[in-house]
């Protein structure tokens, strides 16, 4: 995400960092505690088992 990239202040590089970690990373990668799915499938199996209930 970040080669090639400059930066003008630190403040921009930390926002930039912020954002992709928040809006793409976090979003796509598996997590051991939602018994590695990711968000949006946990989101979904919640939603899904919840009204089948």
């Amino acid at each position: 995400m970040v080669n090639h990239t400059y930066f003008t202040t630190r403040a921009a590089a930390r926002l930039a960092t912020f954002e992709y970690i928040e809006s793409c990373y976090n979003r796509q990668r598996k997590h051991s505690v939602l018994n590695y799915r990711t968000p949006s499938q946990q989101e979904s199996y919640f939603y899904t088992s919840s009204m089948a209930a």
